[in-house]
């Protein structure tokens, strides 16, 4: 051997200099190349946005059951009507609003609180302590609920308020304990649903009898699962009235 190398020595031999930097750049060409694999393999984030630390104020009527919303007036006018939007509403941290909205059924009243948003669905974390009742005529609420039929579902039961955008994922299995904790406190339950090309439904979930049924869907949470019941339209917003006895998991 022409070369031997000696650590303590300044600089190595000419052939093992050479050697070692191929070998470095190899490295680093192969770690770029499987990094950027790796960052194209990954699906795209949700749409969801939480604008946490923009608390704003809000003026609507509440409506308190079967899960509390905020009916405000919008931009859109009908045969020279405002239109009208449901925005759900929250509490700050993993609970439902339904302390904060009772006895305020009917009310017009004013709050602040975090607008959370997911293509059109929107939900108000309501800060605490913020309702004000205002005087003035309660809105009517967007119109009867319209009966869409029996249906037999596939989907995935989540919390609302994570999917919309506190979360990112706010669905899936690796989303499940966070989920549970937040429909154990209160946060409205939805039910995702998925076409074979991939459209997507976010339907409210609520039992038979069109209550609130949370406590009943925890060990069902973040899986697919089949459900049946009525589905019911009002305004922009879909219900989904199931009977939870009949739940079927899937594969």
């Amino acid at each position: 051997m022409k070369e031997f190398y000696i650590g303590y020595l300044a600089k190595m031999p000419a052939g093992y200099g050479l050697y070692i930097r191929l070998a470095v750049i190899a490295i680093l060409a192969a770690a770029t190349v499987f990094a950027a694999m790796f960052a194209l393999g990954q699906k795209p984030f949700a749409n969801g946005v939480f604008e946490f630390g923009n608390v704003k104020e809000f003026t609507g009527t509440i409506q308190a059951k079967p899960i509390p919303f905020l009916i405000v007036e919008s931009g859109e006018r009908n045969n020279g009507l405002p239109g009208l939007e449901r925005i759900a509403l929250v509490s700050e941290g993993k609970f439902g609003a339904d302390d904060q909205v009772n006895g305020l059924d009917g009310k017009r009243v004013k709050l602040k609180g975090t607008l959370i948003y997911r293509d059109r669905i929107r939900m108000i974390e309501v800060a605490a302590d913020s309702i004000i009742v205002e005087g003035g005529e309660p809105a009517n609420g967007p119109g009867p609920e319209t009966a869409l039929g029996e249906m037999s579902l596939k989907g995935e039961i989540i919390d609302s308020k994570c999917y919309l955008g506190v979360m990112n994922p706010g669905n899936h299995k690796t989303h499940r304990s966070c989920a549970v904790a937040c429909l154990r406190g209160g946060v409205p339950a939805m039910f995702l649903v998925k076409d074979k090309a991939g459209n997507k439904s976010e339907l409210w979930l609520l039992s038979e009898k069109g209550e609130p049924m949370n406590e009943r869907i925890l060990e069902y949470v973040a899986e697919p699962v089949e459900l049946k019941g009525k589905v019911y339209r009002n305004g922009d917003s879909l219900f989904f009235h199931a009977d939870i006895s009949n739940i079927r998991r899937l594969p």
